[in-house]
């Protein structure tokens, strides 16, 4: 049993996509720019905000715009981030079991810091441990020092540790790390494409999930 369960936050905790798509748009619109579908929104998250605008917004960072448009949809989405999003079905049991077994539990997350926080407290509130997101000091995943700096807040050996997330980054990162990682499929990245990209194991649900923490 691991002593410790790491979570990326989108796609593995939280369904998060529509109200990312609907910031996306809305900054897109404040420029004269077409939306995005949300599909399209579903192929550019996973690598930080800053990343999506810069894939959704036409010439980039190149565009004069670009900075601009990426505060537009972080002031947006502060506001509107719990619009559509909501727990995946059986996360909030799952992380009472896992409480329930003594084991820690954090959040790593490439979505913007104050965003990663505020949402773990409403949906989570003392069901995560810690919870961290992008910031100025801290690399981004796939780089694994979010994830290290958890594991040396718990004060665990790696080996007692485990990395939860929905796409490839995340299998990078837990591989970066030196520790385990499990893969989900209901998120953003489907069972085809975890396996390309060097999944080792893959659950379909939350049960499933608990038990490969546990067992």
């Amino acid at each position: 049993m691991k002593k410790a369960a790491i979570f990326d936050l989108d796609g593995t905790l939280l369904y998060t996509l529509e109200d990312l798509a609907d910031s996306t748009n809305y900054a897109l619109s404040c420029f004269g720019y077409s939306p995005c579908s949300v599909s399209q929104v579903r192929s550019y998250v996973g690598n930080g905000v800053r990343l999506l605008i810069a894939r959704a917004l036409p010439q980039g960072e190149a565009n004069p715009v670009f900075e601009e448009c990426l505060s537009t949809f972080k002031n947006h989405y502060k506001k509107n981030m719990y619009n559509k999003t909501k727990p995946y079905d059986g996360v909030i049991e799952m992380l009472d079991k896992l409480k329930a077994f003594g084991i820690k539990t954090a959040v790593v997350s490439n979505k913007f810091d104050i965003a990663t926080k505020e949402l773990c407290y409403h949906y989570f509130d003392k069901k995560i441990d810690i919870a961290i997101g992008e910031s100025k000091n801290i690399r981004k995943k796939p780089s694994p020092d979010s994830v290290l700096e958890v594991i040396k807040i718990f004060e665990f050996d790696k080996k007692d540790c485990v990395y939860i997330g929905d796409s490839e980054v995340d299998i990078q990162t837990a591989k970066n790390a030196g520790i385990d990682c499990i893969s989900v499929n209901w998120g953003y990245k489907d069972t085809d494409f975890l396996i390309s990209k060097g999944a080792s194991c893959i659950v379909e649900n939350c049960e499933e999930l608990l038990k490969s923490i546990t067992t």
